[in-house]
């Protein structure tokens, strides 16, 4: 956060993007001047257009200025949304096709020093005819070429702020960022800067963000804020920022509901903290979040499950193999699944997903399948494991379990790897481990790591039947379980497991 709250007497110009409001703490400090800049195609005139609409909405009166695109072009934008421009001024200075005319090109004065003055004078009398509280000007690159030279267009824009100094008016101007010279001198003349960005991934849609440059006096989020663009606007996901949040001081435990895999973990997981649990493809790992799940949907508590790997259908027919009823939850509203789809998904907007489950359905239990689809999604984001840390901190303080769920490569012995190392952000470590046994594949479970709770050392067999998940005594007779090439320990003898 930058600098402080804006004072009481400081009226707000919410912007009609709500996620955007947060991140400027309520929206612009109205009467002055902000640039809204990015490149053609990243929501500038969507983002003004819900400016407008929303000082409407607030019976403000409004006015856009548009000097690049047409009123038609404009209706098109608004249609698209599902909008109505009724009650917008639109002035549009598009040149017309007369201009192409011989007879109407200058030939004693440059075409700019003609043009500017009459574009100018026309912008200022529609604003003292009109006398709006809203104004949008669409584009800066055309006033940019109109003025013909930077001296004089940096004095067009000063004139352009003075003039509007004292008339009540809030005045977003926009530029495409066309110019081959960034001239950062708006950028000093504006009271707020905002940037719009466009990203191409070599795989999947195309990702946007959006970062505050600057705003005089007010305590405004940084940071880079992912974006979308859908039917209805843009909508922003703000950075979160985990200290933002009241923490939780309870530490209640989950139980999963089978006796003896309670005893294993120390009773249970417990809100506020995460847990990760890893191993081999086919271990039991979304199996045994799922038996969390539906325990605590049993209990009357909400949960929230994120798959990144496998689908609904499959979960849900799975685990009703496995006597896990998760699809009655999923009906009465006690659990929530949402299929991620890799290529189309932002960090940000994952984030959001999270929140909207923790805040608006009061989910107690949030379950990540798996941390590997998670860090795949998004390859070409270099600060994820960050990311993740934030999550957790702020999962932790809104007293919600956390269970992450990671794959190793690889099934047995020295093969297996991890994508990443969570294990440090995680408060538990479930660890679950392949082993041979009389010619059998069996899988076995372990608690490696629980802070501020006791938790058995003992390594268990962990079966999926058909009525449920069985977990079995300690195994004893073997040795070197957690290598995956286990040795079976017999009269003081050690002979490899068959």
């Amino acid at each position: 956060m930058n600098m402080a709250s804006p004072s009481n007497d400081s009226k707000m110009a919410a912007t009609g993007i709500t996620g955007l409001d947060d991140v400027l703490c309520g929206g612009l400090t109205s009467h002055h001047l902000y640039l809204v800049e990015g490149v053609p195609g990243s929501g500038k005139t969507t983002f003004a257009l819900q400016f407008l609409l929303e000082g409407l909405r607030r019976g403000e009166s409004v006015l856009y200025v548009t000097l690049s695109e047409t009123e038609s072009e404009l209706r098109a934008v608004s249609a698209s949304h599902g909008w109505s421009l009724e009650g917008i001024d639109i002035r549009e200075l598009v040149p017309s096709e007369n201009s192409l005319r011989p007879d109407d090109q200058y030939t004693m004065f440059h075409p700019s020093e003609v043009e500017l003055s009459e574009t100018t004078k026309t912008i200022l009398a529609d604003v003292d005819r009109l006398r709006p509280q809203r104004v949008v000007f669409d584009s800066l690159s055309e006033i940019r070429l109109l003025a013909g030279n930077p001296l004089r267009y940096r004095r067009q824009i000063l004139a352009l702020k003075q003039f509007f100094v004292g008339r009540d008016c809030t005045v977003l101007l926009l530029d495409d960022m066309t110019s081959s010279q960034h001239d950062l001198q708006v950028q000093s003349i504006a009271h707020g800067v905002v940037r719009l960005e466009q990203m191409y991934p070599e795989y999947g849609a195309e990702r946007r963000r959006l970062i505050v440059l600057k705003y005089r006096g007010v305590a405004f989020r940084g940071g880079y804020h992912d974006y979308v663009i859908r039917k209805g606007g843009l909508e922003v996901f703000p950075r979160l920022v985990a200290r933002e949040h009241r923490p939780e001081p309870a530490l209640e435990k989950m139980a999963s509901g089978v006796a003896a895999l309670d005893a294993l973990i120390g009773g249970g997981i417990e809100r506020g903290t995460s847990t990760l649990v890893i191993g081999a493809a086919g271990t039991g790992k979304s199996s045994l979040a799922a038996q969390f799940v539906a325990a605590a949907a049993a209990r009357g508590d909400r949960s929230a499950m994120f798959l990144f790997d496998e689908g609904l259908n499959t979960l849900l027919t799975r685990t009703e193999g496995l006597g896990i009823d998760l699809r009655a939850h999923l009906r009465d509203g006690k659990i929530t699944m949402q299929q991620i789809d890799p290529a189309e998904l932002s960090p940000g907007e994952f984030v959001n997903a999270i929140k909207v489950a923790v805040e608006r359905h009061q989910a107690r239990i949030v379950v990540i399948d798996s941390l590997n689809g998670y860090l795949q999604a998004m390859p070409e984001e270099r600060f994820l494991i960050i990311q993740l840390h934030e999550l957790l901190n702020y999962l932790a303080q809104a007293g919600v379990a956390t269970i992450l769920i990671g794959a190793h490569t690889g099934l047995i012995g020295a093969h297996m790897q991890s994508p990443v190392d969570a294990s440090y952000l995680a408060d538990a470590v479930v660890l679950m481990r392949y082993f041979e046994s009389k010619g059998e594949v069996r899988q076995a479970i372990s608690v490696m790591k629980k802070r501020g709770g006791e938790h058995e050392r003992s390594i268990r067999e962990f079966k999926l039947t058909r009525k449920g998940i069985v977990v079995g005594p300690p195994l004893r007779e073997f040795r070197g379980v957690l290598t995956g090439v286990p040795v079976m320990e017999t009269d003081g003898k050690a002979d490899t497991a068959r």
